[in-house]
Parts: structure tokens; sequence; C-alpha cells
């Protein structure tokens, strides 16, 4: 028995809770390679297949009923704590708005199979007032369904992955370093994407008192809620056209005389930006969006008609 299974072997329950329970909350620790490793040595008889499921169900169940409880009393706001350690913040929570929107409280059996949804799905739940047996049994159910299918891997491919294993523990430090390297060089890479990303969204805002102004002095100005359905439940600045992204393109002219004003929900500025820019290179001169979007409007208590669409 080499070095690393012995390891394993004697502290495999304790580094599989706790790695499990740091990336369900958020922190980028991938549990998955551990859940393969268990599975392998579940299938060479050197752990407890129910156990390594119990622990693992244990750290998940923790770490997201504890995002249920914030995601309740705080809303959109958690959503934008928990991407902060995400890679592509900018798209996570309009990813996790879509597939709530879409699936409802079953979208919480397989989120954790997504990158960078898992930790959203309970938040999310919260948020949409989902109840807590629910939630509860639906959550579960994708913890299982995934350290399941993870583990179910790990004892089939056993024999690959001791191989794997023997060798990886041959290598020894350079394999640790090489690792680490690849997974910096990666995390740069993204971070000059966000960069380059960023720099393209220097487009023109409009504040919410310029925009308020705008509405009472009855200044023509088009003005479109381009917010997630699910979020429309909460109204909407008056006059505005509630879309969804991909009908914006094709419901403002090119050549529209009036100026154009874009708003999201304040975590999802990069969508209304990417179609501020779509509009811009279709001829459409005059666009802005709104600072701190809906959010920021209705802080101030601006005045909020109820939704058209829902």
């Amino acid at each position: 028995m080499n070095s690393s299974t012995e390891f394993f072997l004697h502290h495999g329950y304790t580094i599989l809770f706790l790695t499990v329970l740091a990336e369900q909350i958020g922190l980028p620790l991938p549990s998955s390679p551990l859940l393969l490793a268990a599975g392998a040595m579940v299938g060479l008889h050197l752990l407890n297949p129910g156990l390594v499921l119990a622990v693992a169900l244990a750290a998940s169940l923790i770490s997201d009923s504890a995002w249920y409880v914030l995601g309740r009393r705080r809303g959109n706001s958690i959503l934008g704590r928990v991407c902060q350690v995400a890679i592509e913040p900018e798209t996570c929570v309009s990813r996790m708005h879509t597939v709530y929107h879409q699936y409802g409280a079953k979208s919480l059996l397989f989120c954790k199979f997504v990158p960078e949804l898992g930790t959203l799905g309970p938040p999310m739940a919260g948020m949409m007032g989902l109840r807590p047996g629910t939630f509860l049994l639906f959550d579960a159910g994708g913890a299982l369904l995934w350290s399941g299918a993870f583990v179910g891997m790990g004892w089939i491919f056993r024999a690959q992955i001791e191989l794997l294993v023997i060798k990886m523990d041959r290598l020894g430090t350079w394999l640790a370093i090489a690792i680490v390297f690849a997974i910096a060089v990666y995390a740069a890479w993204k971070y000059i994407q966000r960069r380059r990303f960023y720099k393209s969204l220097r487009l023109a805002r409009i504040t919410p008192f310029e925009l308020k102004h705008l509405i009472d002095a009855r200044e023509r100005v088009s003005i479109f809620d381009l917010r997630d359905p699910v979020e429309w439940r909460g109204g909407r600045i008056p006059g505005s056209i509630q879309l969804e992204q991909a009908q914006v393109v094709s419901m403002v002219p090119a050549k529209t005389g009036t100026e154009v004003i874009l708003y999201c929900s304040c975590l999802k500025e990069a969508d209304s930006a990417r179609e501020a820019l779509r509009l811009k290179r279709r001829g459409v001169r005059r666009v802005r969006l709104l600072e701190g979007g809906f959010e920021r409007w209705h802080e101030l208590g601006f005045p909020v008609e109820e939704s058209l669409r829902s």
C-alpha cells in the first residue's frame, strides 16, 4: 500500500467531509477527485460505502442549509457574495436564475453537477421562498445523486484509479508543483479574460435620479427591463418594457429616434451591457445602462409599477 492510499485510509472520512463542506460553501476546492478516490477504495473494500455517502450528504446539507437561510433573509444580495469567489461571476447569477426559473426546486437535483451552480442553488431556493421541508428533500436528493455518481464511477474504475495513484505517488513533489502551476495558469487566463471583458463594458451610464427626471419631464425615452422573468414579480420601472434578452435586438429598431435605457438586476449588469454593445453595433447610437439596476431604483424609493408579464 503506497503512502497516499495509506494516508487517505486513515483520514479519508475527515478529509472528504471538510473538502465537500468547503466546496459547497463556495471555496475553489473540487471534491469530485476525492469522491472518485473514495469510490475506488470502496471497491477495494477499504472504506464503507454507506459511511462515505453519509459524510458527503452531511457536509452538503450543513453548507446548503446555511446558504438557504441566507437566501431567505437577504435575497439577491447574498448571490453576489457567492459569486465573488466564482471564476466567472458576471454570468453565474444569470445562469442560476435561468435554471431555477425553468426547473424550480427540481434544479437542486442536478445543479451540483454544473460548475459554479452547486453553491448558488440553495440561496436561490431560499430567495424564491421554497418551503424548508421541500428544500431539504430535493437538496438531500441532489447531494446523494451527485456524490453517488462520483463514488460509483470510482468503484467502476477502481483498478485504473489505483494504478494512477501509484504513478502519482512516485512522481511526488514534481506532480504537485505541476498541478499548482496548471491551476495558476488557468486562473490567470480567466482573470485576463475578465479584465478584457470589463474593459469592453465601459459604456455610458445613467443614474436613477437622471432617469426619474427624464420620466417626470416626459422626455422621449425607451426603457427596457432585461431581468429574468422570475424577478418581474417585484414590479418594474414605470413605462419600461419587459423583455427577455434574446428579444432585445429584434425589438429595438436600429434607427430609433429615442434614447434607449437598459436595466436588469445589479448583479447581472454584464448581461444588459452585452445587449447594449449589440445594439450599438447595429447602429443604435444612444444607449445607456441604469446604474445599480432595478435594486438601486427600488432602494431610493422611486415609483414602481406592477409587472405586465409574470
